[in-house]
């Protein structure tokens, strides 16, 4: 039968580059697909598919030069990290009381949206807490209730009446979270993760003592305490919000001295809270999917690269093709970076790999991540079913690819309103042309720009 090529279907930045990566992974003798994890993964749907309305003309590409030797170091990692999923027989949790657990959410957004889906495979319910009635999540959840995070009494009341809360986003009140705990609230991850997270420069300093490898940053709270971090670090220098960082907000360049004070002025001024952070001239975006479960045992996923589009992910290609060496060493920072926090979760850790082959840390998320939407198709267990697994005290899923390469393209918003839809559905009908390219939409109400509205996991090897 002959298959439609998924590349040529979508749009233009995705093709000749993914045909090369998957062409050549194909090409790799080492590559084993394995066997499949306790629990199927989350072979995802497309859910809320009949309302798109409209995409863009831009279409799929993912190009990446290798050769069958870096293929073969780069799966032999991956297999490694499979065979410490597979030696652990003997943790074997039964799960007849699966259908009888609540698992509350903080936060129902697509991430919330997707472990509702990845839930239901499992029979557990989830309840979402989020501050818009028509959040993606409230169309499947269970349950949905409305209310602002910071409404620690309504929060509390919600908490209470599930078995187990956990988030989908950090701006959540670490303070009530830690309230919770002491009342005897399961949270996962604890809320002491949450504290350091959510807060960019108390993250910074929680790893640099635990000998996780940083850029240099200092704390500035004064034009002089700016000044000095500039002649220290040197510029291009970055400037930083300690808190409410997402999707590339929050964050400022200074080219030079003379820009130091519009910078600074565009983050809203020293009041919010800064930090400033040498550069890293870095080559590739990377990032690790990790799972921590409640027995403390840590699985991480294939290295992936992340590439970005006006500081928001834009594609994102599995795995990434670099040496094992570097490879190994992004995934040991990761697990390192992962093992220093509490509680159970998955953890998407951003890295920095510079031209002179360091590997830095950039930032941890503790909770699923945009950089994992790929796994739904292309990994024996999504990220979904596997944090779910890791806060209900399951077994951890097999992290392994069940492809040889697999990426995904975020379909961003690229005007406003009924525009932005039209544009949004023209990448829809392309990609649904594709065997090998199921599409996510997220149900959101209201299109903008550069809004994360849904995306696409190019799985099919039959394309090259």
């Amino acid at each position: 039968m002959h298959h439609r090529n998924p590349v040529h279907l979508l749009p233009q930045e995705i093709q000749s580059s993914s045909s090369n990566h998957i062409n050549n992974r194909m090409l790799s003798p080492n590559h084993q697909l394995g066997s499949t994890s306790t629990f199927c993964s989350n072979r995802s749907s497309l859910l809320g598919f009949g309302t798109f309305r409209n995409l863009s003309k831009k279409a799929f590409t993912y190009s990446c030069s290798t050769n069958k030797k870096r293929s073969a170091c780069t799966m032999a990692c991956h297999t490694t990290v499979k065979s410490d999923f597979l030696q652990r027989e003997d943790d074997i949790t039964p799960t007849h009381g699966l259908s009888e657990t609540i698992v509350g959410v903080l936060g129902g957004g697509q991430l919330g949206r997707m472990l509702c889906q990845a839930a239901s495979q499992m029979s557990i319910k989830v309840n979402i807490w989020d501050p818009m009635e028509n959040c993606p999540a409230s169309f499947i959840s269970h349950r949905h209730m409305v209310g602002s995070y910071n409404d620690s009494t309504k929060v509390e009341e919600f908490a209470k009446s599930c078995g187990i809360l956990t988030v989908e986003i950090e701006h959540v009140d670490a303070d009530t979270l830690e309230k919770l705990e002491k009342q005897g609230v399961d949270c996962q991850p604890k809320a002491s993760t949450i504290r350091i997270i959510q807060d960019k420069f108390l993250q910074k300093v929680h790893f640099s003592r635990n000998n996780i490898p940083l850029p240099k940053f200092m704390q500035i709270n004064d034009h002089e305490n700016a000044n000095s971090a500039g002649q220290e670090f040197g510029y291009p220098l970055m400037i930083k919000s300690r808190r409410l960082v997402y999707d590339g907000r929050g964050n400022a360049v200074a080219k030079t001295e003379k820009e130091l004070t519009s910078a600074i002025n565009a983050l809203g001024g020293f009041a919010h809270g800064l930090y400033v952070e040498q550069w890293a001239p870095f080559v590739k975006e990377l990032a690790v999917i990790v799972a921590r479960g409640r027995d403390n045992s840590i699985l991480c996923y294939p290295a992936v690269e992340t590439i970005h589009r006006e500081n928001i992910c834009h594609i994102v290609k599995a795995p990434a093709n670099e040496s094992w060496k570097i490879l190994k060493l992004t995934t040991d920072i990761a697990s390192r970076a992962v093992a220093s926090l509490e509680g159970a979760s998955v953890f998407a850790v951003e890295l920095f790999l510079t031209e002179d082959c360091q590997i830095l840390l950039n930032k941890v998320a503790p909770r699923p991540h945009n950089s994992g939407h790929h796994t739904i198709e292309a990994c024996y267990t999504s990220q979904y079913e596997q944090h779910l697994r890791a806060i209900v005290g399951l077994p951890l899923g097999d992290p392994s690819m069940k492809v040889p390469a697999a990426m995904m393209y975020n379909i961003l918003g690229e005007d406003e309103g009924e525009a932005g839809f039209v544009l949004a559905n023209q990448i829809i009908k392309r990609a649904l042309w594709s065997p090998g390219a199921p599409i996510h939409w997220y149900d959101k109400p209201d299109m903008r720009k550069q809004r994360k509205m849904g995306h696409i996991n190019v799985v099919d090897i039959q394309w090259a």
